[in-house]
């Protein structure tokens, strides 16, 4: 009989996984690769991070979620966050279509039970996907760039948790000072961050360090902008 995390059996015993990518061929092709753990288990699946927080709430006996990192309303570090506060128990495993040690080793660091490429094998899936179903925790091989970290021309730039903020709506496409506005900075602060990231990256322009980043694994924050006081002028 399995059990929640209090100690209480569940009332429904099928296993239940919580997809969450926004290709739908992909998550189907999850969900059918998935069937292949046992008879009786139940995929779920979301294409965004705010119905898979929904779909957490409706589902208390969900036993794992497979989060893709690259998503459109939200980067994987924010929703593990998230899953983190309202579902302290729940294990994730993130999934990525770019192999990149600094964000595997940011996934880990965040509490995920494992990382795993697209790329991968079918059997990989299933061999991980039954480790963290047992209370397991499946870490990647980073490979050479995590002992060569900032001393090759692959290597991921190291910026400060402020600057990574600031980074990520470069990807968005803000300016300095609607990210200031966002950030809660005075634009000359954010003029800072971004000489700072284009010295990280070693380019001169916004344009190069937005390229430099995604050839990185870096994604946008797929925040929205709040209005301003004044914004709607006189309409």
């Amino acid at each position: 009989m399995r059990y929640h995390a209090a100690g209480q059996p569940l009332t429904d015993t099928r296993l239940k996984i919580l997809v969450v990518d926004d290709h739908a061929l992909i998550r189907e092709g999850l969900r059918q690769v998935l069937r292949g753990l046992e008879e009786d288990v139940e995929v779920f699946d979301a294409g965004s991070c705010a119905r898979a927080f929904e779909l957490a709430l409706q589902e208390p006996e969900l036993d794992l979620v497979l989060l893709d990192y690259h998503l459109s309303d939200m980067s994987g570090l924010e929703a593990l966050d998230i899953f983190a506060r309202q579902h302290p128990a729940l294990p994730i495993i993130v999934i990525s279509g770019s192999v990149n040690p600094r964000i595997m080793q940011q996934v880990m660091n965040k509490g995920a039970a494992a990382f795993l490429t697209k790329s991968g094998m079918s059997d990989e899936l299933l061999s991980v996907t039954r480790l963290v179903l047992a209370g397991g925790v499946h870490m990647p091989a980073l490979g050479p760039l995590a002992s060569e970290e900032g001393t090759g021309a692959d290597a991921s730039p190291l910026l400060t948790p402020r600057q990574q903020e600031v980074l990520q709506l470069l990807l968005d496409g803000y300016t300095n000072k609607e990210i200031g506005r966002m950030l809660f900075l005075s634009e000359e602060t954010v003029k800072n961050h971004v000489s700072s990231i284009l010295r990280c990256f070693g380019v001169t322009t916004r344009t190069q360090a937005v390229l430099a980043a995604r050839r990185h694994g870096y994604a946008g924050s797929g925040r929205v902008q709040p209005f301003a006081p004044g914004d709607l002028g006189a309409a």
